[in-house]
């Protein structure tokens, strides 16, 4: 919460946190000091400012622990689109982990395009995993650059599964990292059809760079906290749209 209302405004206070949270002083403050040593703000006199550019990433560890619930939800709905026998290409993003975490029993051939999500699936019993070459990025552990496209471009998939850094109807899916969002964009090519997870805090949102239109993608499954105007006018365009209860 306090990470997206940094978003929003330039500074937040200690007091307005705790009114907002009903959370005590203390923890306000060590959330904050916690938030200050991973980059993400700076510690003012009574509260913080942000620290991020809008061309910055918010570290993995951070992004892993924000809107879990959410992305667990997301990811349940999810793994019911993805039947036994066929093979899937899924993203590096932190609800595309919550996805894999769900897929150990299944029959089916994946490659993942992170190192996180590899070693989840390492040890799944019936899961066919390919790994593709490329390089992991520092921190992420996303696997990009030219050896990760031509390993996708080598090979067609039934299904890709992306998680978006940012998603809106006018900048459609965005990524920070141009390396990441050209591996996105590999594996919309070669995948039959596309399913998108996006939780509510990513819509309305653009980053750094382009990965494809806001309709491109055949589902997409949010929360109820997507705006609902877009969720409409995307299902006006042609896309399925699955709100998680």
């Amino acid at each position: 919460m306090i990470v997206e209302r940094l978003r929003r405004v330039d500074r937040v206070t200690v007091q307005e946190l705790v009114d907002a949270t009903e959370a005590s002083d203390m923890t306000v403050r060590r959330d904050l000091d916690f938030l200050a040593a991973q980059g993400v703000l700076k510690r003012v006199h009574g509260g913080a400012v942000s620290a991020m550019p809008s061309g910055v990433e918010p570290p993995y560890s951070l992004r892993a622990q924000a809107a879990v619930a959410a992305k667990q939800a997301i990811a349940a709905a999810a793994v019911e689109h993805i039947h036994d026998g066929e093979t899937i290409v899924l993203d590096s993003g932190t609800t595309a982990l919550e996805v894999a975490k769900l897929l150990h029993d299944r029959a089916i051939t994946v490659m993942p395009l992170s190192l996180h999500i590899a070693n989840e699936l390492a040890e799944a019993p019936r899961i066919r995993l390919l790994m593709p070459g490329g390089e992991a990025r520092k921190g992420e552990l996303a696997l990009v650059g030219p050896l990760t496209v031509a390993s996708l471009r080598a090979l067609r998939f039934d299904l890709a599964v992306l998680s978006p850094c940012a998603f809106s109807l006018d900048a459609g899916l965005t990524a920070f990292d141009l390396g990441d969002a050209e591996v996105k964009q590999a594996a919309l090519e070669v995948a039959t059809r596309t399913m998108v997870l996006a939780d509510g805090a990513k819509w309305d949102r653009a980053a750094l760079a382009y990965v494809c239109p806001a309709d491109r993608p055949d589902l997409i499954i949010t929360d109820p906290t997507a705006p609902e105007d877009q969720r409409t006018m995307l299902a006006q365009r042609g896309v399925l749209v699955e709100v998680t209860s």
